[in-house]
């Protein structure tokens, strides 16, 4: 379904492929116009895939949703450093399908998962229902929310942040990003210098046929005096992910619409 829907998108007028047009011309000035539309057409697939997975991701059971990740990379070297109880942040881009691997992640592990509750308080009760079967336990953005964050790596616990939505006024900072200025989140910048907290970051890798996905972890250094050196290295880490699959990232969202100028991105 995806493969259809996904081809006829690319070729029909709409946000999503516009959005995902602009920013690949972008980000990839090595690709002539043929290779763009195709990785466009590849990427809407896959971002129409997370959409439709989402079904599996809120309402199976846990053991079943976990078993989706058939294989691994880095991810004992991550839980060992949850079960040393120092506080972990887990930076999950919108890469693959970041909502699978987000909770299975934390499965079984106390945890706080930041997030931006959307408009329909129907929509936002199903997504606290879901996660919640999991031991998955979500802070709402703003001052409330950072303060459970806090609070979470005091006690030890997981944290998990998603490091590549355009944050609100006055809480990021322009960093690059595939050579263009983005306005990033400083959050978990400024949470990873808390004495003795490790960060790591990852992707839950869709593979073919519907095979399941292929997690991936990585621990991250971003301990640095320089906020703005911080959130670049942020930035780079999740950069180098990207490549390694950009057909699965998620670049109809606007991730460029704030400029340094004020000017006109999309």
């Amino acid at each position: 379904m995806a493969r259809i829907v996904g081809s006829l998108l690319v070729r029909l007028p709409n946000r999503a492929a516009r959005t995902t047009l602009r920013n690949l011309r972008v980000c990839f000035p090595e690709l002539d116009e043929a290779g763009v539309r195709d990785l466009a057409r590849d990427s809407l697939r896959h971002s129409l895939c997370a959409l439709f997975e989402m079904g599996r991701a809120w309402l199976w059971p846990m053991p079943r949703m976990v078993e989706l990740i058939r294989e691994s990379e880095g991810v004992d070297e991550f839980r060992g450093a949850v079960a040393a109880g120092d506080g972990v942040i887990l930076l999950a881009p919108h890469l693959g399908n970041w909502e699978i691997f987000g909770i299975s992640m934390c499965y079984g592990t106390p945890a706080h998962f930041l997030y931006m509750p959307p408009d329909d308080p129907a929509l936002d009760r199903l997504l606290l229902r879901s996660r919640a079967r999991g031991g998955l336990r979500m802070a709402a953005g703003g001052r409330e929310g950072v303060s459970k964050l806090l609070q979470a790596l005091r006690a030890g616990e997981l944290v998990g942040i998603l490091p590549d939505q355009v944050p609100a006024d006055g809480s990021g900072v322009f960093a690059p990003f595939f050579a263009q200025p983005a306005y990033t989140m400083t959050l978990a910048c400024k949470l990873a210098q808390r004495p003795g907290v490790r960060v790591f970051c990852g992707y839950a890798k869709r593979l073919p046929a519907g095979a399941g996905f292929h997690a991936i972890v990585r621990e991250l250094d971003l301990h640095r005096e320089n906020l703005d050196e911080s959130v670049t290295t942020m930035n780079q880490a999740i950069e180098e992910m990207v490549r390694e699959c950009p057909e699965q990232y998620q670049w109809e969202y606007k991730r460029f619409r704030r400029q340094p100028d004020d000017t006109e991105f999309y």
